[in-house]
């Protein structure tokens, strides 16, 4: 497997979905060589053998971020020399270099490449040791750029490693049609494979901390609605929207609180939105958290809105609806295929949205069944499910059965 992060040097839902999806592949038996370009340590994996292909500290793992593709050349990295700097493209290739070497002594029944950053990587491997390349679609450049142009030396990498796989996963049948529809890969060459949750989230011990949010808690108290996002600041999520919607939706109801928890490029942007719109008072920014403070979130929640203009999966809602959060989803997110309880819109539709924040708010017998009902369907899909459809296209690609 080529992967750009795993737990705990992650910073969104590509990490965890590797990671859970290795785990569920290594109880079937599969011995995996998991590579990372940075050195860490991962203690609590010990189902698969995590290698490093360089000796960066994962802080610098993205170049200025993996998910803001124009700083994809941007010179910011510092060596541990600190002589020189490095961008995403010279991890790239030290990445590369590493994988040729590495494979020079341990050949692979397949390769299992994991987005744009590692493709490269995984045909240099199929071209030159024969090995079969399973490319697997978390994200399209299109879906990070909001659909927009996004960067065309991304969109050559993600052209050429969809051409040249033997096989391709993508997370949701929108994924699919995207890879179809832009870089004209046949769908037959295309497999979804839907995420699941963390199956040790779900069975892992955890208490909400009263010590944490207490302003939030006193609200609620005090008879508001909590509406939660959790996720990157970026254009991709359509935070914008939800903000513009927020604004609408406080003029009938004064008694929400809008919740923003992540960090990205347009913070700055979005805390000014909120003071144009008169509505500062009623948003709350935590910054970038994991972990308890990420549950607490969940926890406190009343509602949770995935806004995205285009959504590949989002784990995100998955956790949501496990602290038992009423969902309300862009149509164009990959996890509203599977989620029914959910309430859903199109990204740019904020009146819809409003409404629907306004209609949970105000109604607790919805809300009530809302909760119930998605609390039952999340539960309908799982990584042992995910590891065996994994199995079966990797037999597809191989020449011999390496597997059961």
């Amino acid at each position: 497997m080529l992967g750009w992060e795993l737990p705990p040097h992650n910073s969104g839902g590509l990490g965890v979905a590797c990671l859970n999806m290795a785990r569920a592949l290594s109880s079937q038996g599969v011995d995996i060589d998991f590579i990372v370009p940075y050195e860490a340590e991962h203690p609590e994996i010990k189902f698969m053998h995590v290698i490093s292909a360089t000796h960066l500290d994962p802080i610098y793992r993205y170049g200025g971020g993996a998910y803001e593709s124009l700083r994809l050349l941007e010179k910011i990295i510092p060596t541990l020399d600190k002589e020189q700097l490095v961008s995403i493209r010279d991890v790239q290739k030290t990445y590369c270099d590493f994988v040729e070497k590495h494979l020079m002594e341990y050949k692979p029944d397949v390769i299992h490449a994991h987005d744009w950053l590692t493709y490269e990587a995984g045909i240099l491997a199929k071209k030159k040791y024969k090995v079969p390349l399973i490319a697997h679609v978390h994200a399209t450049e299109f879906d990070r750029a909001g659909m927009h142009t996004g960067n065309p030396l991304i969109h050559e990498i993600e052209r050429e490693g969809l051409m040249l796989a033997d096989e391709i996963i993508a997370v949701s049948e929108a994924t699919k049609r995207i890879i179809h529809e832009k870089y004209k890969i046949p769908l037959s060459k295309i497999s979804v494979v839907y995420n699941s949750l963390d199956e040790t989230y779900e069975t892992s011990s955890y208490e909400f901390n009263q010590d944490f949010y207490k302003y939030i808690r006193s609200l609620k108290a005090n008879g508001y609605t909590v509406i939660s996002t959790v996720g990157r600041f970026t254009i991709q999520k359509g935070l914008k929207n939800l903000m513009r919607a927020a604004a609408r939706a406080l003029t009938k109801n004064s008694k929400l609180m809008f919740v923003f928890a992540g960090d990205g490029e347009e913070r700055d942007e979005l805390i000014q939105m909120a003071a144009d719109l008169g509505i500062f008072k009623n948003v709350i920014f935590t910054g970038f958290i994991r972990g308890r403070k990420l549950r607490d979130i969940y926890s406190i929640s009343d509602i949770f809105v995935m806004s995205s203009i285009s959504e590949p999966f989002g784990l995100t809602a998955l956790e949501a609806a496990h602290h038992g959060d009423v969902l309300i989803l862009t149509n164009q997110s990959g996890v509203s295929e599977i989620i029914w309880s959910a309430l859903k819109y199109d990204f740019w539709d904020e009146k819809k949205l409003a409404d629907e924040i306004l209609a949970v708010a105000g109604n607790p017998a919805l809300k009530e069944s809302l909760r119930g009902n998605v609390l039952q369907e999340y539960r309908k899909i799982s990584w042992d499910q995910v590891a065996k459809k994994c199995l079966r296209i990797y037999n597809k690609s191989m020449k011999h059965k390496g597997f059961n």
